[in-house]
């Protein structure tokens, strides 16, 4: 009989599959080694036993101890299944930009997960790296892996993966291509494979918002460079020991939407069901195609599975939220459809202020279109009640009609948006928009913006 001891046996040997319609245009070979197919879906559960391995063998994981680290999911997953095999308890600390189905994963696994806040400084007492350094020294008998800076990270990659694609291409690989964030799979990749032939390039993705491209090509950390992105799993606002450099050719950066978009591509064109990395490597492969010549042979390494973003790029409401949508915005109905549905919020001329300023609050809207008996009548916004506030502090209690400005223009569902847009001036901010049915429903500035690609 042929059958796994455990769970952590079947980790590594995962396949190389062609992509075809996602890469028409390149003209090379692209073969996918889809890490997701690892029993925790994704290809941090090479080095989580490797580390877990390492700390058991030189004393600084004991027994029945408590395993730390700061992740952005996939890292935990497999650490967690080290844990359970081995009888380990894990607390893992998470940043809030990670999706919701990573944290629940981890949960159902018996991990203990503590949220922190993204948009803070790596040396913030808040931030995810500060927050498992700090749990290491609380909780008595835990071990604080630091997957950024321990070597096991990479090795992982240098005695299995690396081995594996070199094995599987028959040695015919020219390229890898790879999503950076830790820097052990594309380190020990590249050591593996840059041993057996040196003139092997090796592409690192990063993202907008990540300092690894700009310090690779000029030696310089530019903290400029450092904002909150969307794209899980790659790119850095610091420089963690496991990236060598050295052994790296390049970086292209690619941004979150281009990510999103091609991440969901693959599952429609390709039926590889990966994660937003993997579509950030695709677009990267587009951007990189210069590079390639036809009897090249690229391998580009896809982290995770899908699963982990169902609520997030595979959500259409989301990636409409986000503007990854590529969606055909002409006319008004264009702009109103994904809120059509929801009644007008207006204010009439004998409510107070306050009531308009409750309003604003409870929509979370800016401008409201004000109407008597008679039909509307006017408008009022926010800029109108600063405006009145600076002069006279006393008008929460006073009725809307003493401070309204004219009536928002109204046009039809079909009017364009250059039509609409010359509606909005210094002195008009918003537009109704007369549907079919009867009903109105309005247009500011924000919309239009927001229909900007």
């Amino acid at each position: 009989m042929k059958y796994a001891k455990n769970i952590l046996e079947t980790i590594g040997n995962t396949p190389l599959v062609k992509l075809n319609k996602v890469t028409e245009g390149i003209d090379a070979l692209v073969l996918a080694k889809l890490e997701h197919l690892n029993p925790g879906n994704s290809t941090k559960d090479r080095m989580a036993l490797k580390m877990v391995e390492d700390a058991e063998a030189d004393g600084r994981l004991q027994p029945g101890g408590t395993i730390i680290e700061g992740t952005s999911g996939n890292t935990g997953m497999g650490l967690a299944l080290a844990a359970i095999v081995k009888g380990y308890k894990c607390v893992f600390v998470i940043s809030d930009k990670q999706s919701k189905e990573k944290m629940d994963i981890l949960r159902a696994v018996g991990a203990e997960v503590i949220v922190c806040p993204t948009d803070v400084e790596p040396t913030d007492p808040r931030s995810y790296y500060s927050v498992s350094k700090r749990l290491s020294t609380e909780i008595p008998n835990s071990w604080y892996v630091n997957q950024y800076d321990n070597p096991s990270n990479a090795t992982a990659h240098y005695e299995q993966t690396g081995p594996e694609i070199w094995e599987q291409t028959d040695g015919k690989i020219t390229h890898f291509v790879v999503g950076v964030g830790t820097g052990g799979t594309i380190s020990g990749v590249a050591k593996y494979l840059k041993e057996k032939n040196p003139n092997i390039k090796i592409w690192g993705i990063d993202t907008y918002g990540s300092v690894f491209k700009k310090y690779h090509e000029t030696g310089v950390f530019d903290e400029n460079e450092i904002y909150s992105y969307i794209t899980e799993g790659i790119g850095e606002d610091i420089l963690p020991v496991n990236v060598d450099f050295s052994l790296i050719d390049g970086f292209t950066k690619v941004t979150d939407k281009d990510a999103a978009v091609y991440t969901r591509r693959i599952a429609k064109e390709e039926g590889i069901f990966v994660g937003n990395s993997a579509g950030s490597c695709v677009k990267g492969l587009h951007q990189l195609k210069d590079h390639f010549k036809p009897e090249d042979v690229v391998v580009v390494l896809f982290h995770d599975s899908g699963s982990r973003y169902v609520g997030k790029m595979f959500n259409d409401d989301w990636m409409r939220q986000q503007g990854f949508l590529d969606e055909n915005i002409e006319t008004a109905a264009d702009v109103i459809k994904n809120y059509a549905h929801k009644p007008l919020v207006i204010v009439r001329t004998e409510e107070l202020v306050s009531h308009a300023i409750g309003r604003f609050n409870k929509y979370k809207i800016s401008h409201l279109p004000v109407i008597d008996t008679t039909g509307f009548v006017g408008s009022i916004s926010e800029n109108d009640l600063f405006k009145a506030y600076a002069v006279c502090k006393n008008i929460a209690d006073k009725p809307v009609r003493e401070f309204m400005g004219k009536p928002f223009p109204i046009v039809k569902e079909n009017a364009s948006i250059s039509e609409i847009s010359a509606l909005m001036t210094a002195d008009n901010d918003a537009v109704l928009v007369a549907l079919e049915d009867g009903k109105y429903h309005i247009i500011t500035k924000f919309d239009i913006i927001s229909t900007i690609k």
